[in-house]
C-alpha cells in the first residue's frame, strides 16, 4: 500500500527538512509552486526510480561498511521514501549495513558518527515528565510500534550506552522493509540510564547520560512511567524490548507481557527463529523434532528464550520430559540440578541430576563430555566464545550423527563459535548449518552449500504486523510458535538443497505476509485479538503493508 495523495500544512524549507515529506528533485511542477518550492530546487526532474539508481550508484561505490552506513542514514535523515526504496531492492546487499554486522560497529561509535537525532531519549533527569518527552517526541503522529532499549547488553559487544539508539532505529527500519509498517507510525526509544562502560564515560566526545548505570527501584521506577505513559498515549501500540541485560529483560518481560502489548526480541524472536532453522533442518532430513537431542551453549537471554520455544514445540508433540531432549551449559558447564545458580531462571533449564547420573554427567559437565555421551543431534551457541566449536568437538558429534545441525549464532561475526568452512570440512559435507552472522557459501567436494542466516528479521516484523492487524491484547506464545512453524514451511525445496535453512532475504516480504497472517489468526486462536475478524486475512496483510510510493501533494 502506497501514499496516494497526501496534504500538509508545510512550506518551502519546512517541507525539504522534513525526511516524510521531502521528494527532492521528484517534487512535480505544480508542487513546486503549491508548496512554495519554486527556486529552491534545482529545475530538472527525477523520477523515484532514477533517484534510486543514482543514490545506489553512491552506495556501491563506498568499500567501507561504516561510511555506507552512514551514507545510508543520512539518506534516510533527508528522505525517508527513497531510502527504504533502496533497502527494499537492494535488501540482501543492504540488511548486513542497516543491521547486523555494521550496526554493531555503528552502535560503539554512535558518537563519533551522530549526525542528526532521531527518536526519543529518555535519561533519569526526565523523571516525571516521560509522557511530555514521548509527546514531543511523536509529534502529533500516530505511533503504533515502538523498539525500546536500555542500551546494556548489545550484539555480543555489550554496554554501548547511547550508542544502542542504532539497534532501535535499525529494528524499526526492518519493520518497515520487512512487513511495511509506515514508518511515521514508528518511533526508537533508548532508555538511557547510564553507562557502566568506562571508555565511553571517559571520552569527552560522549552523547549519552554520563554516570554509571541506574539500578535498582530507581530503574524499575523509570521503566514503569515509561511503559504507563506509551500506554495511555498510543493504546493498542506494541512495544518491542531489545538489548535489555538477560536480568533487566526477563523482569520487564514478565512484568508487562500480559499488561500491554509486548514482546523481548533477544528472548522471544531468538528462540522462534532458531526453533525454525532446526525446523527446516529436520524438513530436509526427513526426522521429527521429537527424535532429536538439543545442546544449546549459552544460558543468557537468547539460550533461554531458545529452550523455552524448543520446550514449547515438544510440549505440543506430547513430550513432557523436557530434559530428555535439551540440554544447557553456561560458562560453568552443564545445567544441573545439584549446582547453584545466582541466576534464577536456570532452574528451569536444569537437568534432575538423576537424569544426568544415568548418562555419567553431573552439573559443570564440559561441553565435550556432554556431545560425547548425550550424543546431541542439534548443537546451538549462543554463548560469543569465539571457535567454542572445536574439530574434536564437531568430529565427535558427526561420528554420531548422520546430519548434524550445526547453529553458531553469536554475533558479530568474531563471536561465532564456529566457521561455515571449518564446520564442513570436520563434518565431511553432512552438516546442516546456519550462523547469526551472514557467511559467504563454502565449496566443497564441487558443490557450493549456502549458509543461512538466523536473522530475527524473519520473525519480528511477522510478530508485529500480524498482533497489530489483529489488535491483539498480548503476544501469547501460541502466536510465536507458529510464526516459527511457518517459517520454517516458507524454505523453498530448491533452498534447503542448497544448504540455507532459512528463506533468501530477498523474499523477506513474501514470508512475513504468510507469518504475519498465521500469527493474526492464532490470535483469535488464543483469544487475544480485539478487531473484527476478516476471512481473508492473507489479504488483509498484504493490503495493509506501506510500500514507499512518492505521494501527491494536494
Amino acid at each position: 500500500m502506497a501514499d496516494k495523495t497526501k496534504t500538509t500544512n508545510r512550506r518551502g524549507h519546512d517541507v525539504l527538512r522534513d525526511p516524510l515529506l521531502n521528494k527532492g528533485s521528484a517534487f512535480t511542477v505544480e508542487e513546486r509552486d503549491a508548496l512554495q518550492l519554486v527556486g529552491l530546487l534545482p529545475p530538472g526532474y527525477n523520477t523515484l526510480d532514477q533517484q534510486a539508481d543514482r543514490a545506489f550508484q553512491i552506495l556501491a561505490a563506498i568499500d567501507e561498511p561504516l561510511v555506507k552506513y552512514r551514507e545510508l542514514s543520512s539518506l534516510q535523515d533527508r528522505n525517508e521514501h527513497l531510502f527504504f526504496r533502496i533497502l527494499m531492492d537492494h535488501l540482501k546487499d543492504l540488511m548486513p549495513i542497516v543491521y547486523t554486522p555494521t550496526v554493531g560497529l555503528a552502535t560503539q561509535k554512535f558518537s563519533e558518527v551522530f549526525q542528526r537525532s532521531r527518536g526519543v531519549w529518555i535519561t533519569p533527569a526526565d523523571r516525571g515528565r516521560i509522557k511530555s518527552v514521548l509527546e514531543m517526541g511523536a509529534e502529533g503522529r500516530d505511533i503504533r510500534l515502538t523498539v525500546v532499549t536500555d542500551n546494556e547488553s548489545i550484539l555480543g559487544i555489550g554496554d554501548q550506552g547511547a550508542g544502542g539508539m542504532a539497534i532501535s532505529i535499525g529494528k524499526l527500519a526492518l519493520y518497515t522493509a520487512g512487513a511495511g509498517i509506515h514508518p511515521a507510525s514508528t518511533l526508537p526509544v533508548s532508555l538511557d540510564v547510564g553507562t557502566n562502560n568506562e571508555s565511553l564515560l571517559e571520552n569527552e566526545s560522549y552523547l549519552g547520560w554520563t554516570s554509571t548505570r541506574m539500578t535498582g527501584s530507581a530503574y524499575d521506577d523509570l521503566v514503569e512511567e515509561f511503559v504507563s505513559a506509551f500506554h495511555e498515549l498510543f493504546p493498542g501500540a506494541l512495544i518491542q524490548w531489545e538489548d535489555f541485560r538477560k536480568d533487566n529483560a526477563l523482569n520487564i518481560l514478565d512484568r508487562y507481557k500480559d499488561r500491554v502489548l509486548s514482546f523481548n526480541d533477544d528472548i522471544q524472536g531468538t528462540g522462534a527463529v532458531t526453533l525454525a532453522g532446526i525446523l527446516s533442518a529436520l524438513r530436509k532430513k526427513g526426522e521429527p523434532l521429537t527424535e532429536q537431542r538439543i545442546v544449546i551453549l549459552g544460558a543468557g537471554a537468547a539460550g533461554l528464550g531458545i529452550a523455552r520455544q524448543i520446550g514449547a514445540a515438544l510440549q505440543l508433540e506430547g513430550v513432557n520430559e523436557l530434559h530428555r531432549h535439551i540440554g544447557v551449559l553456561d560458562s560453568g558447564g552443564l545445567l544441573v540440578a545439584d549446582r547453584e545458580f545466582r541466576d534464577a531462571y536456570k532452574t528451569e533449564l536444569a537437568w534432575p541430576t538423576q537424569a544426568a547420573q544415568e548418562l555419567g554427567l553431573a552439573g559443570g559437565a564440559s561441553l565435550e563430555a556432554v556431545i560425547e555421551k548425550f550424543k546431541p543431534s542439534v548443537l546451538v551457541g549462543t554463548s560469543g566464545q569465539t571457535g567454542a566449536f572445536t574439530q574434536s568437538l564437531i568430529e565427535t558429534m558427526a561420528s554420531n550423527v548422520a546430519e548434524p545441525v550445526i547453529m553458531p549464532l553469536s554475533n558479530p561475526t568474531a563471536k561465532a563459535e564456529g566457521r561455515p568452512a571449518d564446520i564442513i570440512a570436520w563434518t565431511d559435507g553432512r552438516a546442516c548449518i546456519a550462523t547469526g552472522s551472514p557467511f559467504d557459501p563454502v565449496s566443497h567436494n564441487g558443490r557450493e552449500i549456502h549458509i543461512g542466516q538466523g536473522n530475527n528479521v524473519f520473525i519480528f516484523p511477522a510478530l508485529g504486523l500480524g498482533a497489530l492487524l489483529s489488535q491483539a491484547t498480548k503476544v501469547t506464545n501460541g502466536m510465536i510458535t507458529r510464526t516459527a512453524q511457518v517459517l520454517a514451511q516458507q524454505v523453498s525445496a530448491e533452498e534447503l538443497e542448497s544448504g540455507l535453512l532459512y528463506p533468501n532475504v530477498d523474499r523477506l516480504r513474501e514470508v512475513t505476509v504468510a507469518s504475519a497472517t498465521a500469527v493474526y489468526e492464532q490470535a483469535y486462536e488464543d483469544g487475544v485479538a480485539s478487531a473484527e475478524r476478516v476471512a481473508d486475512a492473507a489479504a488483509l496483510v498484504r493490503d495493509s503493508m506501506w510500500w514507499p510510493d512518492y505521494p501527491t501533494y494536494v
